[in-house]
């Protein structure tokens, strides 16, 4: 039998990116639908599938990308804080089901929200909405309603790990004594699996959730006991409100207030699974649902190893350029601002390019650092990524990457990295990076662009460009001396100065 076909959406988020490698393993044949295909360009699976570029808004898109597919999975959620986003993602979810029902689409598998009965914040109503569209399509749909996902890079264990890492004391909101059944991400996926081979009979919403009913101060604290940190004392507060919450959470973690402001308003409540009828159609995995301190234990191991397969930094920035950075011709008739420095070292083009690829996260920028804090900080009140967000691999980036508060746009391994700023700056900022061979040795080479949005982004450019001659000097001039610094090593000797 000819294998079955199925479409992801989100396949660039948390979830899509960890589903479509599975996808591929068990036989099926994979169609992603995505904004931007670059980010697809080093994923391991990429070649495997069939890339349909579109937005879930497009209707004409859509129906291309629904045609001849018998599975559609929905796993596309806005992580906006304001603006109609709830009308957006139904008149998306309407798009998918009008296309799949005309095509004849035998499955979709939806991943909503766990969520109790009665009033909803508005992120939790918008979920649920979601899934009452897709039900309604007339095409066979199983809703899996979740909870707290735990897992290596998901938002909800950034914000677990962040606040008991940081805090030896917690002040919190009212909801940390709230109820939540936190699940494994690889049980997620588990229940995604599956869902797709069900009987066309079986159309309707599942509670899904892990073994545990946890308090969300017991979460915190079961993650020190693994993380081999001593119990925080945990303070309920009642004039802590969500907003402040999310502002609280965006100051104090790399997770910014976009993101923060829905994972907080779902906290509100109860969230736990009000049945297990998922039982009857889908049955644990074999070994049974993992617990939650399991479930730490296993994403701890996956950073420490540095093998984490997607995180919540894969998703886009609300607000952040999209665009790519215009080639230099079409500067013509445009304002731009730009810094460039170059170097020549000693070094080998591998060697310097080894330092451009390993550059940010725990490595920093190698220039100025308490500018770059103070500018992380400035971020992050603005509602910002700000500069602790990191990287997902210590040594190795790949386009679409998040880089601290830079998100890669495009990489040439061995030659060029650029990278698009998704801080708040009136404007749009780029930095590139790049190494040539110049004789023995080899040429840096290093620029900064900027595109001012109005006067605004004028004043901007003016008010830091004193600090460049500091910051972006001081920067080309150290990656140089970092890279020719591991050539003794390179050689067998030792650096000048040591025994």
């Amino acid at each position: 039998m000819e294998a079955r076909r199925v479409l992801v959406t989100g396949a660039t988020g948390y979830i899509g990116g960890r589903l479509v490698p599975r996808l591929l393993e068990r036989g099926y044949r994979v169609r992603v639908l995505v904004r931007s295909p670059a980010k697809l360009t080093d994923v391991p699976w990429a070649d495997q599938v069939e890339v349909v570029q579109g937005d879930l808004h497009d209707r004409a898109g859509v129906a291309a990308a629904v045609r001849a597919v018998d599975i559609v999975y929905y796993l596309v959620h806005s992580m906006r804080a304001t603006g109609d986003f709830d009308e957006e993602e139904a008149d998306a979810a309407r798009s998918v089901a009008e296309a799949s029902t005309a095509a004849g689409v035998q499955r979709i598998v939806y991943l909503g929200a766990l969520h109790p009965d009665g009033p909803l914040s508005r992120h939790l109503r918008s979920r649920v909405a979601v899934g009452r569209i897709l039900l309604g399509s007339g095409v066979p749909t199983v809703v899996l309603q979740a909870g707290v996902v735990i897992g290596s890079g998901s938002a909800s264990f950034e914000m677990i790990r962040q606040l008991t890492d940081v805090l030896p004391y917690m002040p919190a909101p009212r909801w940390v004594r709230n109820r939540i059944q936190p699940i494994a991400v690889r049980d997620v996926l588990h229940y995604l699996l599956a869902a797709a081979e069900l009987p066309p009979e079986v159309s309707r919403a599942f509670d899904i959730g892990g073994p545990d009913i946890l308090r969300y101060g017991q979460m915190m604290n079961g993650y020190a006991l693994e993380a081999g940190l001593r119990q925080r004392p945990i303070a309920s507060l009642p004039v802590f409100t969500p907003w402040l919450a999310s502002q609280w959470v965006n100051l104090v973690t790399p997770i910014p207030r976009a993101l923060a402001v829905p994972i907080i308003e779902s906290l509100q409540y109860d969230c736990v699974m009000r049945d297990h009828d998922i039982d009857a159609v889908i049955p644990p995995p074999e070994g049974g649902l993992t617990g939650y301190r399991a479930s730490v234990r296993l994403a701890l191991a996956r950073l420490h190893a540095g093998t984490v397969e997607t995180s919540w930094q894969d998703a886009s920035v609300s607000g952040a350029p999209s665009d790519p950075l215009p080639s230099d011709p079409e500067w013509s008739g445009h304002t731009v601002y730009t810094d460039v420095r170059e170097r020549t070292s000693t070094a080998t083009p591998d060697e310097v390019w080894r330092v451009i690829e390993g550059i940010g996260g725990d490595r920093g920028w190698y220039s100025f650092p308490l500018a770059w804090a103070l500018r992380g900080w400035l971020d992050k009140l603005a509602g910002g990524v700000g500069l602790r967000r990191g990287r997902r691999h210590a040594d190795r980036l790949q386009t679409g990457d998040a880089l601290d508060w830079w998100r890669v746009e495009r990489i040439e391994r061995g030659s060029s990295l650029r990278l698009r700023a998704e801080m708040r700056v009136p404007g749009r900022a780029w930095l590139e990076l790049g190494v040539e061979p110049d004789g023995a040795g080899s040429r840096y080479r290093q620029r900064a662009v900027f595109f001012p949005q109005g006067l605004a982004g004028r004043l901007y450019w003016l008010a830091i460009l004193p600090f460049h001659g500091v910051i972006f000097s001081g920067m080309a001039e150290r990656i140089v001396v970092e890279a020719e610094r591991a050539a003794p090593a390179r050689d067998g000797g030792v650096t000048p100065g040591e025994p």
